[in-house]
């Protein structure tokens, strides 16, 4: 099994490398592709099992958007064909129309999904969610300098429980097409939610997953959901 990992250099902000670390304790035997920012993705010319990337700063987002336009055709062949992909915090953003900044300019994306984003530098955005994915309970953190709009009814990941969706006004969180999955959660979010992260597993062949440290996991995950079910500091 290989599973690349996109720009780990750059896109590590708010823990996101530790759902690889924590993949990496799951999928013992996997193979991890670093991919950085010079070069040509392993997914061009290679049969990745996974694709993932993690949060980053937004001039390092701009970078990794003329990296990745060449090839937009690929990644989105590999999403109808169901490739698993994951893609946490401001990572999503590449593969929506276009980034709107705080002087009105565009910077334009791979345009896949009818979505675009608005950034406002100076307006972080933090709340925590807490939602449900494929009958079961997801939770995550976001701190976010965009607000994303556009209509995901048909694709969304996680249905918000508490908290909010693309944007404050959503309840609809993320993308979710096929074997692709697009949220800008952050926590990281693989740790946070172990039955995900099993799904994920099976998604990649494994016929029995376990995650590592499965009853401390479960356990962890539990009693945060019953913390973010009952905590003041969720925007509604």
């Amino acid at each position: 099994m290989q599973i690349e990992v996109l720009y780990p250099e750059q896109c590590n902000l708010f823990g996101d490398s530790g759902n690889i670390r924590y993949l990496k304790k799951c999928l013992p035997d996997a193979e991890f592709i670093n991919t950085s920012l010079n070069d040509t993705p392993f997914f061009v010319t290679g049969d990745p099992d996974m694709i993932y990337m993690g949060a980053c700063t937004e001039s390092n987002q701009e970078k990794i958007i003329s990296r990745l336009m060449p090839y937009k055709d690929k990644l989105k062949e590999a999403i109808d064909n169901g490739k698993v992909m994951l893609f946490t915090g401001n990572a999503p953003e590449i593969f929506y129309k276009y980034i709107e900044k705080d002087d009105k300019s565009k910077v334009e994306c791979l345009g896949i999904f009818d979505l675009y984003a608005k950034q406002r530098i100076y307006e972080r955005f933090n709340t925590l969610v807490l939602g449900s994915f494929d009958g079961k309970e997801v939770v995550g953190f976001k701190t976010q300098f965009t607000q994303v709009y556009g209509d995901n009814f048909s694709n969304y990941f996680v249905k918000v429980e508490r908290g909010a969706g693309i944007n404050r006004e959503s309840k609809l969180e993320g993308v979710h097409v096929n074997n692709f999955f697009a949220t800008s959660m952050v926590g990281p979010l693989l740790v946070m939610n172990p039955y995900f992260t099993e799904y994920l597993m099976g998604k990649l062949g494994v016929s029995d997953p376990k995650c590592a440290f499965r009853e401390q996991s479960v356990k962890a995950y539990k009693d945060r959901i019953n913390d973010f079910r009952t905590c003041r500091c969720v925007t509604e």
